[in-house]
């Protein structure tokens, strides 16, 4: 598999820390494959997510994502990447309440430059292939946990992403919700999508992860290539 995401060097210190939340952070990153990122609470996990989807700056080092330096970016310049390059799928959703489902999902389309109704009918496909069109006009606040990660992968996706960035995507979820939405990670990955996925569930990485890297106070101790499936 041909590498897609690279860093090198990546440090991220925050004012008033002790100590850098990544420390010189070296990685190479396969398209195709699902990778975890595994590690206690504080370790860098999330911010290693949110440097490589340029939705914070290294405070040394360089990040290159589908061979565009992330590093570099300036802050209109980050927005266009992310709209592009990235979907993002956070544990508490972070849906948008006052619109409907369909207008969630259309949203990153329009702020891509699709024209509305592209958007729409893009917005509608994806929420058939999610189990969500009888849910079309209903607001996210009516759904249940499962079908709001559901409509969250489905916004995440529907600009066909690079990478997507999964930061504890079943944290919010019980074991039967959670399944199902790994159920479609799995599923988007083997048409082809990049997925990193933030967990602290070992039984999670090892059930659906190609590559599991682990980190401890901002350092990687075990980059898991040993184990990483052809």
């Amino acid at each position: 598999m041909a590498t897609l995401i690279t860093l090198r060097g990546v440090s991220k210190r925050y004012p008033g820390s002790t100590r850098p939340a990544l420390d010189s952070i070296d990685l190479d990153v396969e398209g195709g494959r699902i990778t975890a990122i595994m590690g206690p609470s504080g370790c860098g996990k999330s911010t290693l997510l949110n440097l490589i989807g340029a939705l914070d700056r290294p405070s040394s080092g360089e990040i290159t994502v589908d061979d565009v330096r992330v590093d570099r970016l300036s802050e209109t310049a980050a927005a266009r990447f992310r709209r592009a390059k990235v979907g993002f799928v956070f544990q508490f959703f972070h849906l948008l309440e006052d619109l409907t489902v369909q207008e969630n999902v259309a949203v990153p389309a329009i702020l891509a430059g699709h024209p509305r109704a592209d958007a729409d009918r893009r917005a509608g496909e994806m929420l058939a292939q999610l189990g969500l069109a009888d849910h079309r006009r209903k607001f996210p606040a009516t759904l249940s946990g499962g079908e709001r990660q559901r409509l969250a992968i489905a916004r995440a996706v529907i600009n066909d992403p690079a990478v997507l960035l999964a930061d504890e995507p079943t944290g919010a979820l019980d074991r039967r919700n959670g399944e199902a939405a790994l159920a479609i990670l799995e599923d988007l990955n083997r048409r082809g999508q990049t997925i990193l996925l933030v967990t602290h569930d070992e039984h999670l990485a090892t059930q659906t992860a190609h590559r599991t890297i682990r980190l401890l106070d901002g350092a990687i101790v075990d980059d898991g290539r040993s184990r990483m499936v052809a």
